[in-house]
């Protein structure tokens, strides 16, 4: 639970007179349009909603439609797939259960699936499936799975456990599984009743009730065809939460100012702010991902390309609490078949963005929005 709620408003607000509160939120529009309008125009986006924190402060900025076939315009409560930006989600609801005392990072996932003891995946701790170095997991579960516990008991290990990092929806997932049942309770059920409300996310789900449906947006895929995500395997804690930007911002402004949130909740988002392996362009920790700040464009896109996604990388262990004491930026990027999602946020500045779009493009296309935007969000103002 949240000690205060936060407040999310839809204008840009600053701790001084009207007019300058008015003089920055046209700055700060002009800001944002210049970085979004060429962005949607050269990937045929339909929509968009991009959330802004200045000094801690929110403000959201809608583009676009939510529906092609109906025109309706993208609101302040319109819902966007978050795809893979669920696994920050995934890493503070295990981070939740450790805090409470139900689970250990140490632990191994056997203790808590009793069908995985003495499987390859058993010998990686729950530390390593949450940053993706378990041994070798791969992206995707298989097509023909119809059981992920089943196909992770025959899973053979390519490497061992906190040598390599590959980034994987099976690993993050079984995270999220093993989470829910120290909870007692299923995964979306736990999101839903522990982490949105401690949040003050209102609005987000991981299954979109009825009352809902009418605030989800279309995603577009590569043809132009309306679609939204498909079941999966692990699909609610791989790529499940859907959200707005108001709520997104919520969850930023809760990792920016951890301290206003309840015990359990803050002891979490500080777990997952902890690095433990040096990627080389970027640090992995449990569910976000961490940059030096400032960043160099180049940095930012590198641990964002496909290379860091869809390859084995070698992982160098962090010591925890080992990393200079100097301003981090945290990101995570995210797609379903017609969605794509970008969050990131510097505690140290009180800035953070969140882009939301109903169809997938580019990480590097996304990167270098956010990059732009958050470089003059981290300039004084005049």
């Amino acid at each position: 639970m949240l000690k205060r709620p936060f407040k999310c408003l839809p204008l840009f607000l600053a701790l001084a007179s009207p007019a300058f509160a008015a003089d920055n939120a046209t700055r700060l529009r002009a800001v944002v349009d210049a970085a979004i309008g060429p962005l949607m125009a050269e990937h045929g986006v339909p929509g968009m909603a991009v959330g802004i924190i200045v000094d801690g402060q929110p403000a959201v900025f809608n583009y676009g439609v939510a529906s092609k076939e109906h025109g309706t315009p993208v609101g302040p409560e319109t819902l966007f797939e978050l795809g893979s930006i669920s696994k920050t989600f995934t890493a503070t609801l295990a981070a939740y259960a450790q805090a409470q005392g139900k689970l250990g990072w140490e632990d191994h996932p056997g203790k808590y699936v009793p069908q995985l003891a003495g499987s390859a995946v058993d010998r990686a701790t729950l530390r390593e499936l949450g940053t993706y170095t378990a041994g070798g997991l791969p992206l995707q579960f298989p097509d023909d799975v119809t059981n992920e516990i089943d196909w992770l008991r025959q899973w053979q290990a390519a490497a061992p456990p906190g040598t390599q990092r590959r980034y994987s929806n099976p690993s993050i997932g079984l995270l999220g599984h093993v989470a829910a049942r120290a909870l007692g309770q299923d995964f979306g059920t736990a999101v839903e009743t522990r982490l949105f409300p401690g949040f003050g996310m209102r609005h987000s789900h991981v299954k979109v009730p009825a009352a809902a449906m009418a605030n989800y947006a279309w995603g577009y895929n590569g043809d132009g065809r309306p679609v939204r995500v498909n079941p999966g395997a692990f699909d609610a804690e791989a790529y499940g939460v859907k959200s707005t930007a108001t709520d997104m911002l919520r969850f930023l402004q809760a990792n920016i100012d951890p301290g206003r949130l309840e015990t359990p909740l803050r002891q979490a988002v500080a777990a997952t702010h902890v690095g433990y392996f040096d990627m080389g362009p970027m640090v992995q920790g449990l569910g976000w991902e961490q940059y030096p700040y400032p960043v160099a464009l180049e940095r930012l896109v590198a641990g964002n390309s496909p290379k860091m996604s869809r390859e084995a990388n070698p992982a160098k262990p962090i010591a925890p609490g080992s990393l200079p004491a100097a301003p981090v930026l945290f990101n995570k990027t995210g797609s379903t078949g017609g969605f794509g999602a970008y969050a990131a946020f510097v505690p140290a500045r009180k800035i953070g963005i969140v882009m939301l779009a109903n169809k997938a493009y580019p990480n590097e296309a996304r990167v270098k929005a956010a990059h732009a935007i958050l470089t003059q969000l981290g300039q004084p103002v005049p």
